[in-house]
C-alpha cells in the first residue's frame, strides 16, 4: 500500500475542477487549485464557498494559482487531479508539464468523462503511466456519490487501491471499477436513456410534463426525470455529449438510432433556452417568480405547469410493468424508453462492466435511480421483459435470456445477496469490510426485538446493539417514544453499547406534528402535556442509560430528532447531516430537553464567553433563528456536534463507525452525573428582550416571533427561579420547557404555523 494522501492538487477550476478541490478540502486535505490564470482559480474557489465546501472556513485549506506561474506548488501533492478541457492534446501537454514537478510516487488522475485512458497515456513515461488512472467524478462532486475508476494496463495495483480506498472512506464515494470504454458505465447507460427519452417523446407527441411524469417516480427515478435532468445538465451541453459518445461508438450501437440534437433542441439553444443556467429550458419560473412554466414541444411557447397524470400512469397504480403494458400513448412511451434502456444495459455486460451489479450501482449512485436497470428487470420479471421487448420489435439480449433460465439477476444465497455473472454462476455480494447495514442484517436474520411497527432492536455484533426507527421519516410519535423506552431498557441488559440509527435517508424529522395539532385543536392539554413529559422521560433514559448510546445521524435530525441526538453519549454524523432545533418554524420551542442540553453545552464553553448571560444569549440566538446545519462540519461549528463527535463521509460506513464508537466508549463506561444549571435570571432576561425588541424593530421578527421569543427567554434564563448564584436542576428547566411549549401550542398563531408546515412543507411567517 502506498503512503497516505494528505496533500492534493487540482488543475482546472471550472465547475468540476473547483468542486473536486472543495470536496478534497472537505476530506481534510491541503489542496492546490490551478487554472490558466490565478484569477480564474480564485473565482472557482469563491463559487464553492456556498455549495461545494461543507463549511466556509474550509476554504483556508485551498491555495489558488496559475499553471504558468505556480506549477511548482504541485511538488508536494500526493494526488494530482486533472480537470481541464476534454481535448487529448491539451491534456497531454499538461501531463508533460506535471512530469517536471511531480514527486516520485505521486498519483495523477484525469476527471475525463469521455476520453479513453489508453489514448491519454500514449505519450507519457512509463513511471507516469504506472501512477496514472481515470477518476470520473459526477457533478456536483460533493453531493454525487459515484466515482468511476479506470485503471490502465500499466497502472500499479497499489495506486488503484490507494485511490479506491481514499475515495471510499475519506470522500464518501461509491467507487465503481470501470473498463476503458467510451462513457464508462453510468453515462453510457444514462446518455442512451436521455437520448431515448427526448426522441421518443417527440416521436409520440408527448408533452414535457407527461414524459417526466411517466419516467420519474414509477421507475424510482428522481422527479426531474429526463427533461428536468436535461435542464440541470444544460440543454446546450447534452447534444455535444451525445455526439461525442456516438462518434466513439460503433455504427451498430443502439444509441446511433437517436438524434443527438433534434431541431427543436437547436431552436431552444439558439434562443438561449439552455436550462437552469440560462434562466429556463424545458421548465422555467414565470415572471412572478412563483409560477412554474413548461415549454410546449409542439408550439414552442411556455404555459403554466399542469402536472398531468396520464391515464396509463393512473391505471398502473405505480407498477412499472403495468405502466409499460398499457396501450395508451404514455404507456407506449414508457415501454419504448425503459425497455430499450434495460435491453441496452444487458447488451453491454460484460463489455463495460464485469457483472450487472456494477451497472446497477453506477446508475443508483450517478443518476440517483432507486433501482438500476437489472434490478428493474427483476422487479418486472425477466420473462415479462423479454416478451415485452419482442412486442416492440426489439431483440432479446443473451444475458436477459440467461436471467430467464436462471430465474433473475439477483438471489439470496445463504443470507447474502448474489448476482448473476455473464458466464452463468451467481457470485455472492457480501458487504465490504467496514460497512454495516440494516438491510444486510435483515437478509441474514431477524431483529432481537420488535416494538410494534415503530422500531426494532438489532444485534450489531461484538456486544453492540442497534435501534432502528421504522416510522415514516423516523418521526417521533407516541409509539416511537414508547418503543425507544422499551428497547433502550432491553439493550442495557443485553449489550455493552448501543447505536440509534438506520439505513433511512433521515435520522428523524422530529415530533409528529399532525398528532400535536390534533391535540391542540381538541383542546386536550393534559394529553399534550403528557406527550411532552413522556418525551422528556425517554430522552433522560437515553442520556443516563448504563451503557453508552451513540446517535448515528444522516440526513435530517430536526426538532425532536435533534433533541434525541443531543441526549446521546456521542454522535457519529454523516458528512451531509442537517441538524437543527427548528421548533420556532412551527411556533414552538424545544420541549424534550433541547434547550437544557444546548445551555449545558454553551456553559461548558463559558471560558471563551463573557458574562453570566453569555450561554443564554448564544442559545437564544441559535434556537430563536431556527438554525439548521448545512453539513456535519457546520453542525460542529454551531455546537450540535461536540469536538470529539465523529464525522463519517461515506453513508454506507456510518453504522459501522457508530458501532466502533460505542465499543470505544463501553470500556469502563459510567453514565454522566446529573448537572446543575446556573441560569442568568432577570438580568439575562432583560438582555435577551433587548435583542428581541431590536429584531422586531428591524423587521426580522414578526409579532408571533416576539411571543415565541418571550417564552424561550423564560426557559433559558430560569424563569422566576433564575439566579446566576443559585443552581437549578435539569428537571426544573424541563418543566419550563414544557410550560412554554404548551403556552405556545395553545395560540392560534402557532397552530396556524403547524397547519401550514404540514400542508406545504414550508414555514409560515405570522
Amino acid at each position: 500500500m502506498m503512503n497516505a494522501i494528505t496533500r492534493a492538487a487540482v488543475i482546472g477550476a471550472g465547475t468540476m475542477g473547483a468542486g473536486i478541490a472543495a470536496h478534497l478540502a472537505n476530506a481534510g486535505l491541503d489542496v492546490v487549485l490551478l487554472d490558466v490564470s490565478a484569477d480564474l482559480a480564485a473565482a472557482g474557489l469563491e463559487r464553492q464557498k456556498k455549495t461545494g465546501l461543507m463549511h466556509p472556513s474550509l476554504a483556508r485549506r485551498i491555495v489558488t494559482g496559475s499553471v504558468g506561474d505556480d506549477l511548482e506548488l504541485l511538488a508536494d501533492a500526493d494526488w494530482i487531479v486533472e480537470a481541464v478541457a476534454e481535448r487529448v492534446e491539451v491534456k497531454r501537454q499538461l501531463y508533460a508539464a506535471i512530469e517536471t514537478v511531480r514527486k516520485p510516487g505521486a498519483i495523477v488522475s484525469s476527471n475525463t468523462s469521455s476520453l479513453p485512458l489508453a489514448q491519454l497515456t500514449e505519450t507519457v513515461s512509463a513511471g507516469f503511466a504506472e501512477h496514472f488512472l481515470v477518476t470520473h467524478f459526477f457533478n456536483p462532486p460533493r453531493q454525487m456519490q459515484l466515482l468511476e475508476l479506470v485503471s490502465g494496463s500499466a497502472t500499479r495495483p497499489d495506486v488503484t487501491e490507494t485511490i479506491r480506498r481514499f475515495a471510499d472512506i475519506h470522500l464518501g464515494k461509491g467507487v465503481i471499477d470501470c473498463k476503458d470504454r467510451p462513457g464508462f458505465i453510468a453515462n453510457r447507460i444514462g446518455c442512451f436513456w436521455l437520448a431515448a427519452a427526448q426522441n421518443e417523446a417527440l416521436a409520440l407527441g408527448l408533452s414535457v410534463e407527461e414524459a417526466d411524469a411517466v419516467l420519474g417516480v414509477p421507475f424510482g427515478i428522481p422527479r426531474t426525470a429526463a427533461f428536468g435532468l436535461l435542464d440541470l445538465i444544460g440543454i446546450d451541453l447534452v447534444p455535444q455529449i451525445l455526439e461525442s459518445l456516438q462518434k466513439a461508438l460503433p455504427a451498430d450501437d443502439p444509441i446511433q438510432a437517436y438524434e443527438a440534437g433534434p431541431a427543436i433542441i437547436g431552436g431552444m439553444i439558439a434562443a438561449g433556452r439552455t436550462g437552469r443556467k440560462g434562466g429556463g429550458g424545458f421548465y422555467r419560473m414565470g415572471a412572478d417568480r412563483k409560477t412554474l412554466e413548461v415549454f410546449d414541444l409542439a408550439t414552442g411557447a411556455y404555459h403554466p405547469a399542469a402536472r398531468p397524470v396520464p391515464d396509463s400512469l393512473a391505471a398502473s397504480g405505480g407498477n412499472p410493468a403495468a405502466l409499460m403494458a398499457h396501450p395508451a400513448r404514455a404507456g407506449r412511451y414508457a415501454a419504448r424508453v425503459m425497455l430499450k434502456t434495460m435491453a441496452y444495459a444487458a447488451h453491454l455486460v460484460p463489455e463495460i462492466a464485469d457483472d450487472p451489479a456494477a451497472v446497477d450501482a453506477a446508475m443508483r449512485l450517478g443518476y440517483a435511480w432507486k433501482q438500476g436497470p437489472f434490478e428493474l428487470i427483476d422487479r418486472c420479471g425477466a420473462q415479462w421483459v423479454a416478451e415485452a421487448l419482442r412486442e416492440i420489435g426489439e431483440p432479446v439480449p443473451a444475458l436477459l435470456s440467461l436471467a430467464i433460465e436462471r430465474s433473475g439477476f439477483y438471489r439470496l444465497d445463504a443470507g447474502e445477496l448474489a448476482v448473476l455473472q455473464p458466464n452463468g454462476p451467481y457470485t455472492p455480494m457480501p458487504e465490504p469490510s467496514g460497512v454495516l447495514t440494516i438491510a444486510g442484517l435483515a437478509r441474514r436474520g431477524e431483529p432481537v426485538r420488535m416494538s410494534g411497527d415503530h422500531a426494532a432492536l438489532w444485534d450489531f455484533g461484538d456486544g453492540v446493539g442497534g435501534i432502528e426507527l421504522r416510522t415514516k421519516m423516523n418521526v417521533l410519535n407516541a409509539g416511537a417514544l414508547d418503543a425507544l423506552d422499551e428497547l433502550v431498557a432491553i439493550a442495557a441488559e443485553r449489550f455493552a453499547g448501543l447505536v440509534i440509527g438506520s439505513d433511512g435517508a433521515n435520522f428523524s424529522v422530529g415530533a409528529d406534528l399532525g398528532h400535536i395539532l390534533a391535540l391542540a385543536e381538541a383542546g386536550n392539554w393534559s394529553a399534550a402535556g403528557y406527550l411532552i413529559a413522556r418525551g422528556q422521560s425517554v430522552m433522560s433514559a437515553i442520556k443516563y442509560a448504563p451503557i453508552p448510546i451513540v446517535g448515528a445521524v444522516a440526513g435530517f435530525a430536526l426538532g425532536g430528532g435533534c433533541e434525541l441526538l443531543l441526549h446521546c453519549a456521542a454522535i457519529q454524523a454523516h458528512g451531509e447531516s442537517q441538524i437543527g432545533l427548528v421548533e420556532p418554524r412551527v411556533g414552538l420551542v424545544p420541549g424534550w430537553g433541547g434547550c437544557k442540553e444546548m445551555l449545558l453545552r454553551a456553559a461548558s464553553a463559558r471560558q471563551i464567553m463573557r458574562g453570566p448571560s453569555a450561554p443564554a444569549i448564544a442559545v437564544f440566538d441559535l434556537i430563536g433563528s431556527a438554525t439548521q446545519s448545512r453539513s456535519a462540519h457546520d453542525a460542529r461549528n454551531i455546537g450540535f456536534l461536540r469536538p470529539d463527535d465523529g464525522i463519517t463521509m461515506n453513508r454506507t460506513r456510518l453504522l459501522a463507525d457508530a458501532k466502533a464508537r460505542a465499543l470505544s466508549l463501553a470500556e469502563d463506561y459510567r453514565p454522566p452525573q446529573a448537572p446543575a444549571l446556573a441560569l442568568s435570571g432577570p438580568s439575562g432576561a432583560s438582555a435577551l428582550r433587548n435583542m428581541l425588541e431590536a429584531a422586531q424593530a428591524a423587521g426580522t421578527a414578526s409579532p408571533h416571533d416576539r411571543l415565541i421569543g418571550e417564552e424561550l427567554i423564560k426557559v433559558l434564563t430560569g424563569g422566576a427561579d433564575g439566579d446566576p448564584l443559585r443552581d437549578l436542576s435539569e428537571e426544573t428547566v424541563m418543566n419550563l420547557e414544557r410550560e412554554a411549549f404548551i403556552a405556545l401550542l395553545s395560540t392560534r398563531e402557532s397552530q396556524d404555523r403547524i397547519r401550514h408546515m404540514i400542508g406545504t412543507g414550508k414555514p409560515l411567517r405570522n
